[in-house]
Order: structure tokens, then C-alpha cells, then sequence
């Protein structure tokens, strides 16, 4: 069974805003207090932040589709659109999220590449991430996939000051 990678646009804010809160909800609710959950939820996935985000041109949101569901998503960022200033070389997978039920079919593998082939359409030679120091599944993927730990950033769950590991990945 194939994944079909999709490209998001204004009219999928609302589905974007589901599949948004169900996988970071998934992802990190046993590991964070409830209210920095909401705290955090509310602040990055209401819908004028995801309409704002969707309507940048330096994003690029894509859903992954896998038995007929949206199974999962990915956005990328370039030039000032990036959450850390890394150059115009450079393009961010700010977030990359697989529905739990979808995990271990290859639909990250699928996301990440095609984060690769738009850093190479716009000729980036540098694709980075920030990733939870805690998230070891994560990190093992990343690492998998060629990419390396370079650096580490902030990251505000609410009122917790957490670390996130960033991790590049050099294309050219």
C-alpha cells in the first residue's frame, strides 16, 4: 500500500488542525502536564495561527494519505518562514507527525524525503530539524536517516522551558 502525499491549501485548515492536535496530543501528552498541553495546543494550532502559517509562502504543508485517511503531515519552512535563523540555504521541517496507528509503515520515511526533494527544488543544500531531547524514537529515525546532531534550541511547552536537539542534514 502506497502513501500519497498530498499539498495542503486554505481549505484544509480544519483537517489540518485535527490531524495537528491528535498527533502532538499522542506524541507527548504522557511525557508533559496537561496544562501546558492545552497552553501549547491552543497557542500553535488555533486556526488563525494555522491559516497565517498555511497562506505563507515560505511554508508548505503536506498530508500523508495512507488506506484512504489522513494518516499524518509535514511542514516545511524556508527562508524567513524558518523558526531559527539558519540561512537561505537552509530548509526546516518544523514538523513531521504520524497517527500512532501508522507508525513503522514508512510514512516518515516518505514525509522526510519529500522535504529532501523540496530543499533540492529550491536548491538548498542543508535540511535541519528540531527534535524533543527526550523523543529517542525520533532521534534514532533522524539518525537513520543521515541526519546529525548540530546544535540545540529552546522550545516552550507552555511555560517549560524544554531542549530540543537540532539536527542537519547536509544535501550537497
Amino acid at each position: 500500500m502506497a502513501v500519497k502525499l498530498i499539498k495542503c491549501n486554505q481549505d484544509d485548515l480544519h483537517r489540518l488542525q485535527e490531524i495537528s492536535i491528535k498527533t502532538f496530543n499522542d506524541t507527548f501528552k504522557d511525557q508533559n502536564s496537561t496544562v501546558n498541553m492545552t497552553a501549547y495546543i491552543q497557542k500553535a494550532f488555533n486556526l488563525k495561527q494555522l491559516e497565517r502559517e498555511l497562506a505563507n509562502p515560505s511554508s508548505q504543508f503536506f498530508f500523508a494519505n495512507f488506506t484512504n485517511e489522513v494518516a499524518g503531515y509535514l511542514k516545511v519552512n524556508m527562508n524567513d518562514a524558518q523558526s531559527e535563523e539558519m540561512g537561505e540555504e537552509s530548509l526546516e521541517i518544523e514538523r513531521i507527525y504520524i497517527k500512532n496507528k501508522f507508525q513503522k509503515y514508512g510514512l516518515g520515511k516518505s514525509l522526510l524525503n519529500k522535504a529532501m526533494e523540496i530543499a533540492m527544488e529550491h536548491y538548498k543544500n542543508k535540511v535541519w530539524l528540531g527534535v524533543w531531547e527526550k523523543n529517542e524514537n525520533a532521534i534514532a529515525f533522524y539518525e537513520k536517516m543521515g541526519f546529525v546532531h548540530t546544535s540545540v534550541h529552546s522550545f516552550y511547552m507552555g511555560d517549560e522551558k524544554q531542549t530540543d536537539f537540532i539536527m542537519t542534514k547536509t544535501l550537497l
